[in-house]
């Protein structure tokens, strides 16, 4: 069975939406490693249509690196119900549900939260930056059939001051 990894970067104030913001802080060769690693651990990628989408208009022109190779190369499953076959042309793109190794989520807030009130997700991988944004798309679900307890499985602080924080649902 695939393991589903979450990873996001987010704010302080649990905000993920549009991650330009980012691009001020500086996470440091660490964190570099941190997302390299997780890109290049995972088997596929597992993304909402308006992350696939904004990926697919962006990722093909930074092809330049390993990074970027590997963003364009990697398999992706796409979770959508208005996507066409014929839309999912950035790569090798499923848009149906296979047994694999670790599908790596990125992005996708809808996507995320549905993950998340089910139960679904195995692991947590995320780089927390010291800004309060106040609006925009959380992370988080607004609601939880049941909390989800979590346990801090590792941490640290890289760059300037980006805490790279990875969480799995805790033992019942």
């Amino acid at each position: 069975m695939a393991r589903i990894v979450v990873t996001e970067f987010v704010s302080l104030d649990g905000v993920m939406e549009e991650p330009r913001w980012t691009f001020d802080f500086d996470r440091g060769k660490e964190g570099d490693q941190f997302k390299y690693e997780e890109l290049f651990d995972a088997e596929s990628l597992l993304l909402g249509r308006t992350t696939y989408q904004g990926f697919a208009a962006a990722w093909p022109n930074m092809g330049g690196d390993d990074f970027g190779q590997r963003m364009n190369n990697i398999h992706k499953y796409v979770v959508s119900s208005t996507l066409s076959d014929s839309d999912a042309s950035w790569g090798p793109t499923t848009l149906k549900k296979q047994p694999g190794g670790t599908l790596l989520v990125e992005g996708s807030a809808q996507l995320v939260h549905a993950l998340v009130q089910h139960g679904l997700v195995d692991e947590y991988r995320l780089m927390v930056f010291p800004v309060i944004l106040g609006q925009g798309k959380r992370a988080f679900p607004d609601s939880m059939p049941v909390p989800a307890k979590l346990t801090i499985t590792d941490s640290r602080t890289v760059g300037s001051g980006v805490l790279l924080l990875n969480l799995t649902p805790a033992e019942s």
